[in-house]
């Protein structure tokens, strides 16, 4: 009887000992040597990373990166300048510039003795110097971000860190409420036909169509349009006149890339000089737009659904306007 009383006794605690494992705050977490660390979670390449403190000393080398960072209430005392370049925000007196996000200066980063580095997976210095920093012992992590929904996870995470989860609702969850807005009126409006489209990203020396590896055209697609590069993966190398005049799209989207003067430049002296370009519909119908680069190159970051807005406005003016 006392056997069976010590092996239900037994059972009982492993039970409740499971229990209060599933209410574990998921941001203590217990790192190698069996201490609390204050924060850990997964990067964009499958790093695990441990925080063992609130970083304060933060570094980014990607300037929309600094930019949600400080989004979720978080201070930065290094960034690229492609902050500048890309007006993100004022950089003060107490903010180090640590070279371009292309090639970030190293040296300056670890002089800053940060404790927390946001890098890009996209970049190959940012992978370059991951051995640098693990050397170095500096928490790092590598953040992928393309669409509104990367920007989202990204924001969650650096709110979690920061503690500041209302920052997560102001600056991610309404936006995508906004977003969730513009997506179902026009699904309500049960249009019939579906907007064809072109987007070409344009630069000093040509132009070439892009698909579905750029945040604008997940935009386009997430509002109903059919993008004709999907169809003419040749454009995606060089724009054709024939293939564009043979589908007419009913929309043609440009962003620019560095100089924008120098890249409309190139399209004038370009595909534009071609007698055919003035018949197509977009042209003759004033719906060949350039687009701002703030909400179309750039990362928006907090202006997300300001971005899906404009082009709603555009594509569907007897929804929007």
């Amino acid at each position: 009887m006392r056997r069976k009383i010590l092996i239900i006794l037994v059972l009982l605690m492993v039970i409740v000992a499971g229990c209060s494992n599933d209410k574990v705050d998921e941001t203590a977490h217990v790192d190698s040597e069996g201490s609390k660390a204050y924060y850990s979670f997964t990067d964009s390449l499958g790093n695990s990373v441990m925080l063992q403190e609130k970083p304060q000393r933060v570094v980014s080398l990607v300037g929309s990166y600094a930019q949600t960072w400080m989004l979720a209430g978080g201070e930065v005392i290094g960034v690229t300048d492609d902050v500048i370049s890309e007006g993100r925000f004022e950089i003060s007196e107490e903010i180090s510039i640590v070279g371009t996000v292309k090639e970030p200066n190293v040296e300056e980063v670890l002089s800053l003795s940060p404790d927390f580095v946001l890098l890009s997976p996209d970049i190959e210095n940012h992978l370059k110097i991951r051995q640098i920093l693990e050397d170095a012992a500096i928490p790092h992590a590598y953040f992928k971000v393309e669409y509104f929904e990367d920007y989202l996870k990204m924001l969650d995470i650096c709110t979690d860190i920061t503690g500041n989860k209302d920052l997560y609702e102001e600056h991610g969850l309404k936006i995508k409420e906004e977003i969730d807005g513009i997506l179902s009126r026009i699904e309500d409006a049960g249009l019939d036909h579906k907007p064809t489209v072109l987007f070409v990203r344009a630069f000093s020396s040509g132009a070439k169509a892009k698909k579905d590896d750029n945040l604008t055209c997940k935009m386009l697609e997430d509002l109903g349009t059919v993008n004709i590069a999907s169809k003419y993966p040749s454009l995606l190398e060089e724009l054709s006149i024939e293939e564009i005049i043979q589908e007419d799209p009913d929309y043609i989207f440009v962003t620019t890339m560095g100089s924008t003067e120098k890249a409309i430049e190139a399209l004038r002296n370009g595909i534009e000089k071609n007698p055919a370009w003035n018949s197509l519909t977009a042209v003759k119908n004033d719906r060949y737009i350039i687009l701002p680069k703030e909400l179309f190159h750039y990362k928006p970051n907090a202006k997300w659904g300001e971005s899906y807005r404009y082009l709603a406005e555009i594509i569907y003016p007897e929804i929007f306007n």
